[in-house]
């Protein structure tokens, strides 16, 4: 399979346009998700490194070897302004295999932040430098460099395929994969559910119950829902 391939760095990818992107980032993960069809979260278990981490950008994907970075500092060549980096690993691996110093470098390419199937470490100074990370782990155990990954193939992270250029949004609720070709649409619906729930959030606030809104009563008395003193 592509996604496996050792041995590769790919220069020339297809990024989604960056007013798709734009327009994508003023949404959080949650309603791109639902809009999208409820499909492209990335396991729970990546989490923010600190509470207001936020990222929106396209990947630079990056397949690691357990326990080596070495791909990481391979892939800051190919890092162009707003792309944000995709590492997963051959096999499961919590080792730290970014800090400060390769998010200084990857900042000073333009990149957005980081989503990470491992551990990262120097957690005071990502968010002193307000570096958004996205990882499996926090784990200071060090990594080496000897081993060949491979850079801008698709990549399987966290159970959800990234492909190079496609959308990467994450924030506290989760991080979402938008394929770079659905962009545009996936934005627009984003709009029109940020607009029906802002109509529903004014029917909630004024007292109206979900039961209603949502037509529930009907469908609850047909299955047998009883209510009784």
């Amino acid at each position: 399979m592509e996604h496996t391939e050792i041995g590769v760095v790919r220069t020339s990818i297809n990024r989604a346009a960056p007013d798709a992107v734009a327009a994508l980032s003023a949404f959080g993960v949650a309603t791109i998700h639902e809009a999208m069809g409820r499909v492209g979260l990335m396991r729970p278990y990546l989490r923010p490194v600190y509470p207001k981490a936020r990222l929106c950008g396209t990947a630079v994907t990056v397949l690691l070897q357990p326990g080596d970075n070495w791909m990481l500092h391979v892939a800051a060549e190919q890092i162009q302004e707003g792309d944000v980096v995709v590492a997963a690993c051959t096999t499961e691996s919590e080792d730290g295999f970014f800090g400060e110093l390769l998010a200084t470098s990857f900042r000073a390419q333009g990149c957005q932040g980081l989503v990470i199937d491992g551990g990262v470490r120097d957690v005071a100074d990502l968010e002193r430098m307000d570096f958004p990370v996205f990882s499996r782990a926090v784990n200071a155990k060090g990594t080496v460099k000897a081993t060949l990954g491979s850079v801008n193939v698709p990549v399987v992270c966290a159970n959800a395929l990234v492909r190079p250029g496609d959308v990467i949004v994450a924030d506290r609720d989760g991080v979402v994969v938008v394929p770079c070709e659905r962009a545009a649409e996936v934005a627009e619906a984003s709009a029109k559910r940020e607009s029906n729930e802002e109509d529903k959030r004014k029917r909630f606030r004024a007292g109206e119950l979900g039961l209603d809104i949502y037509g529930m009563r009907g469908p609850l008395a047909e299955l047998g829902l009883r209510t009784e003193d």
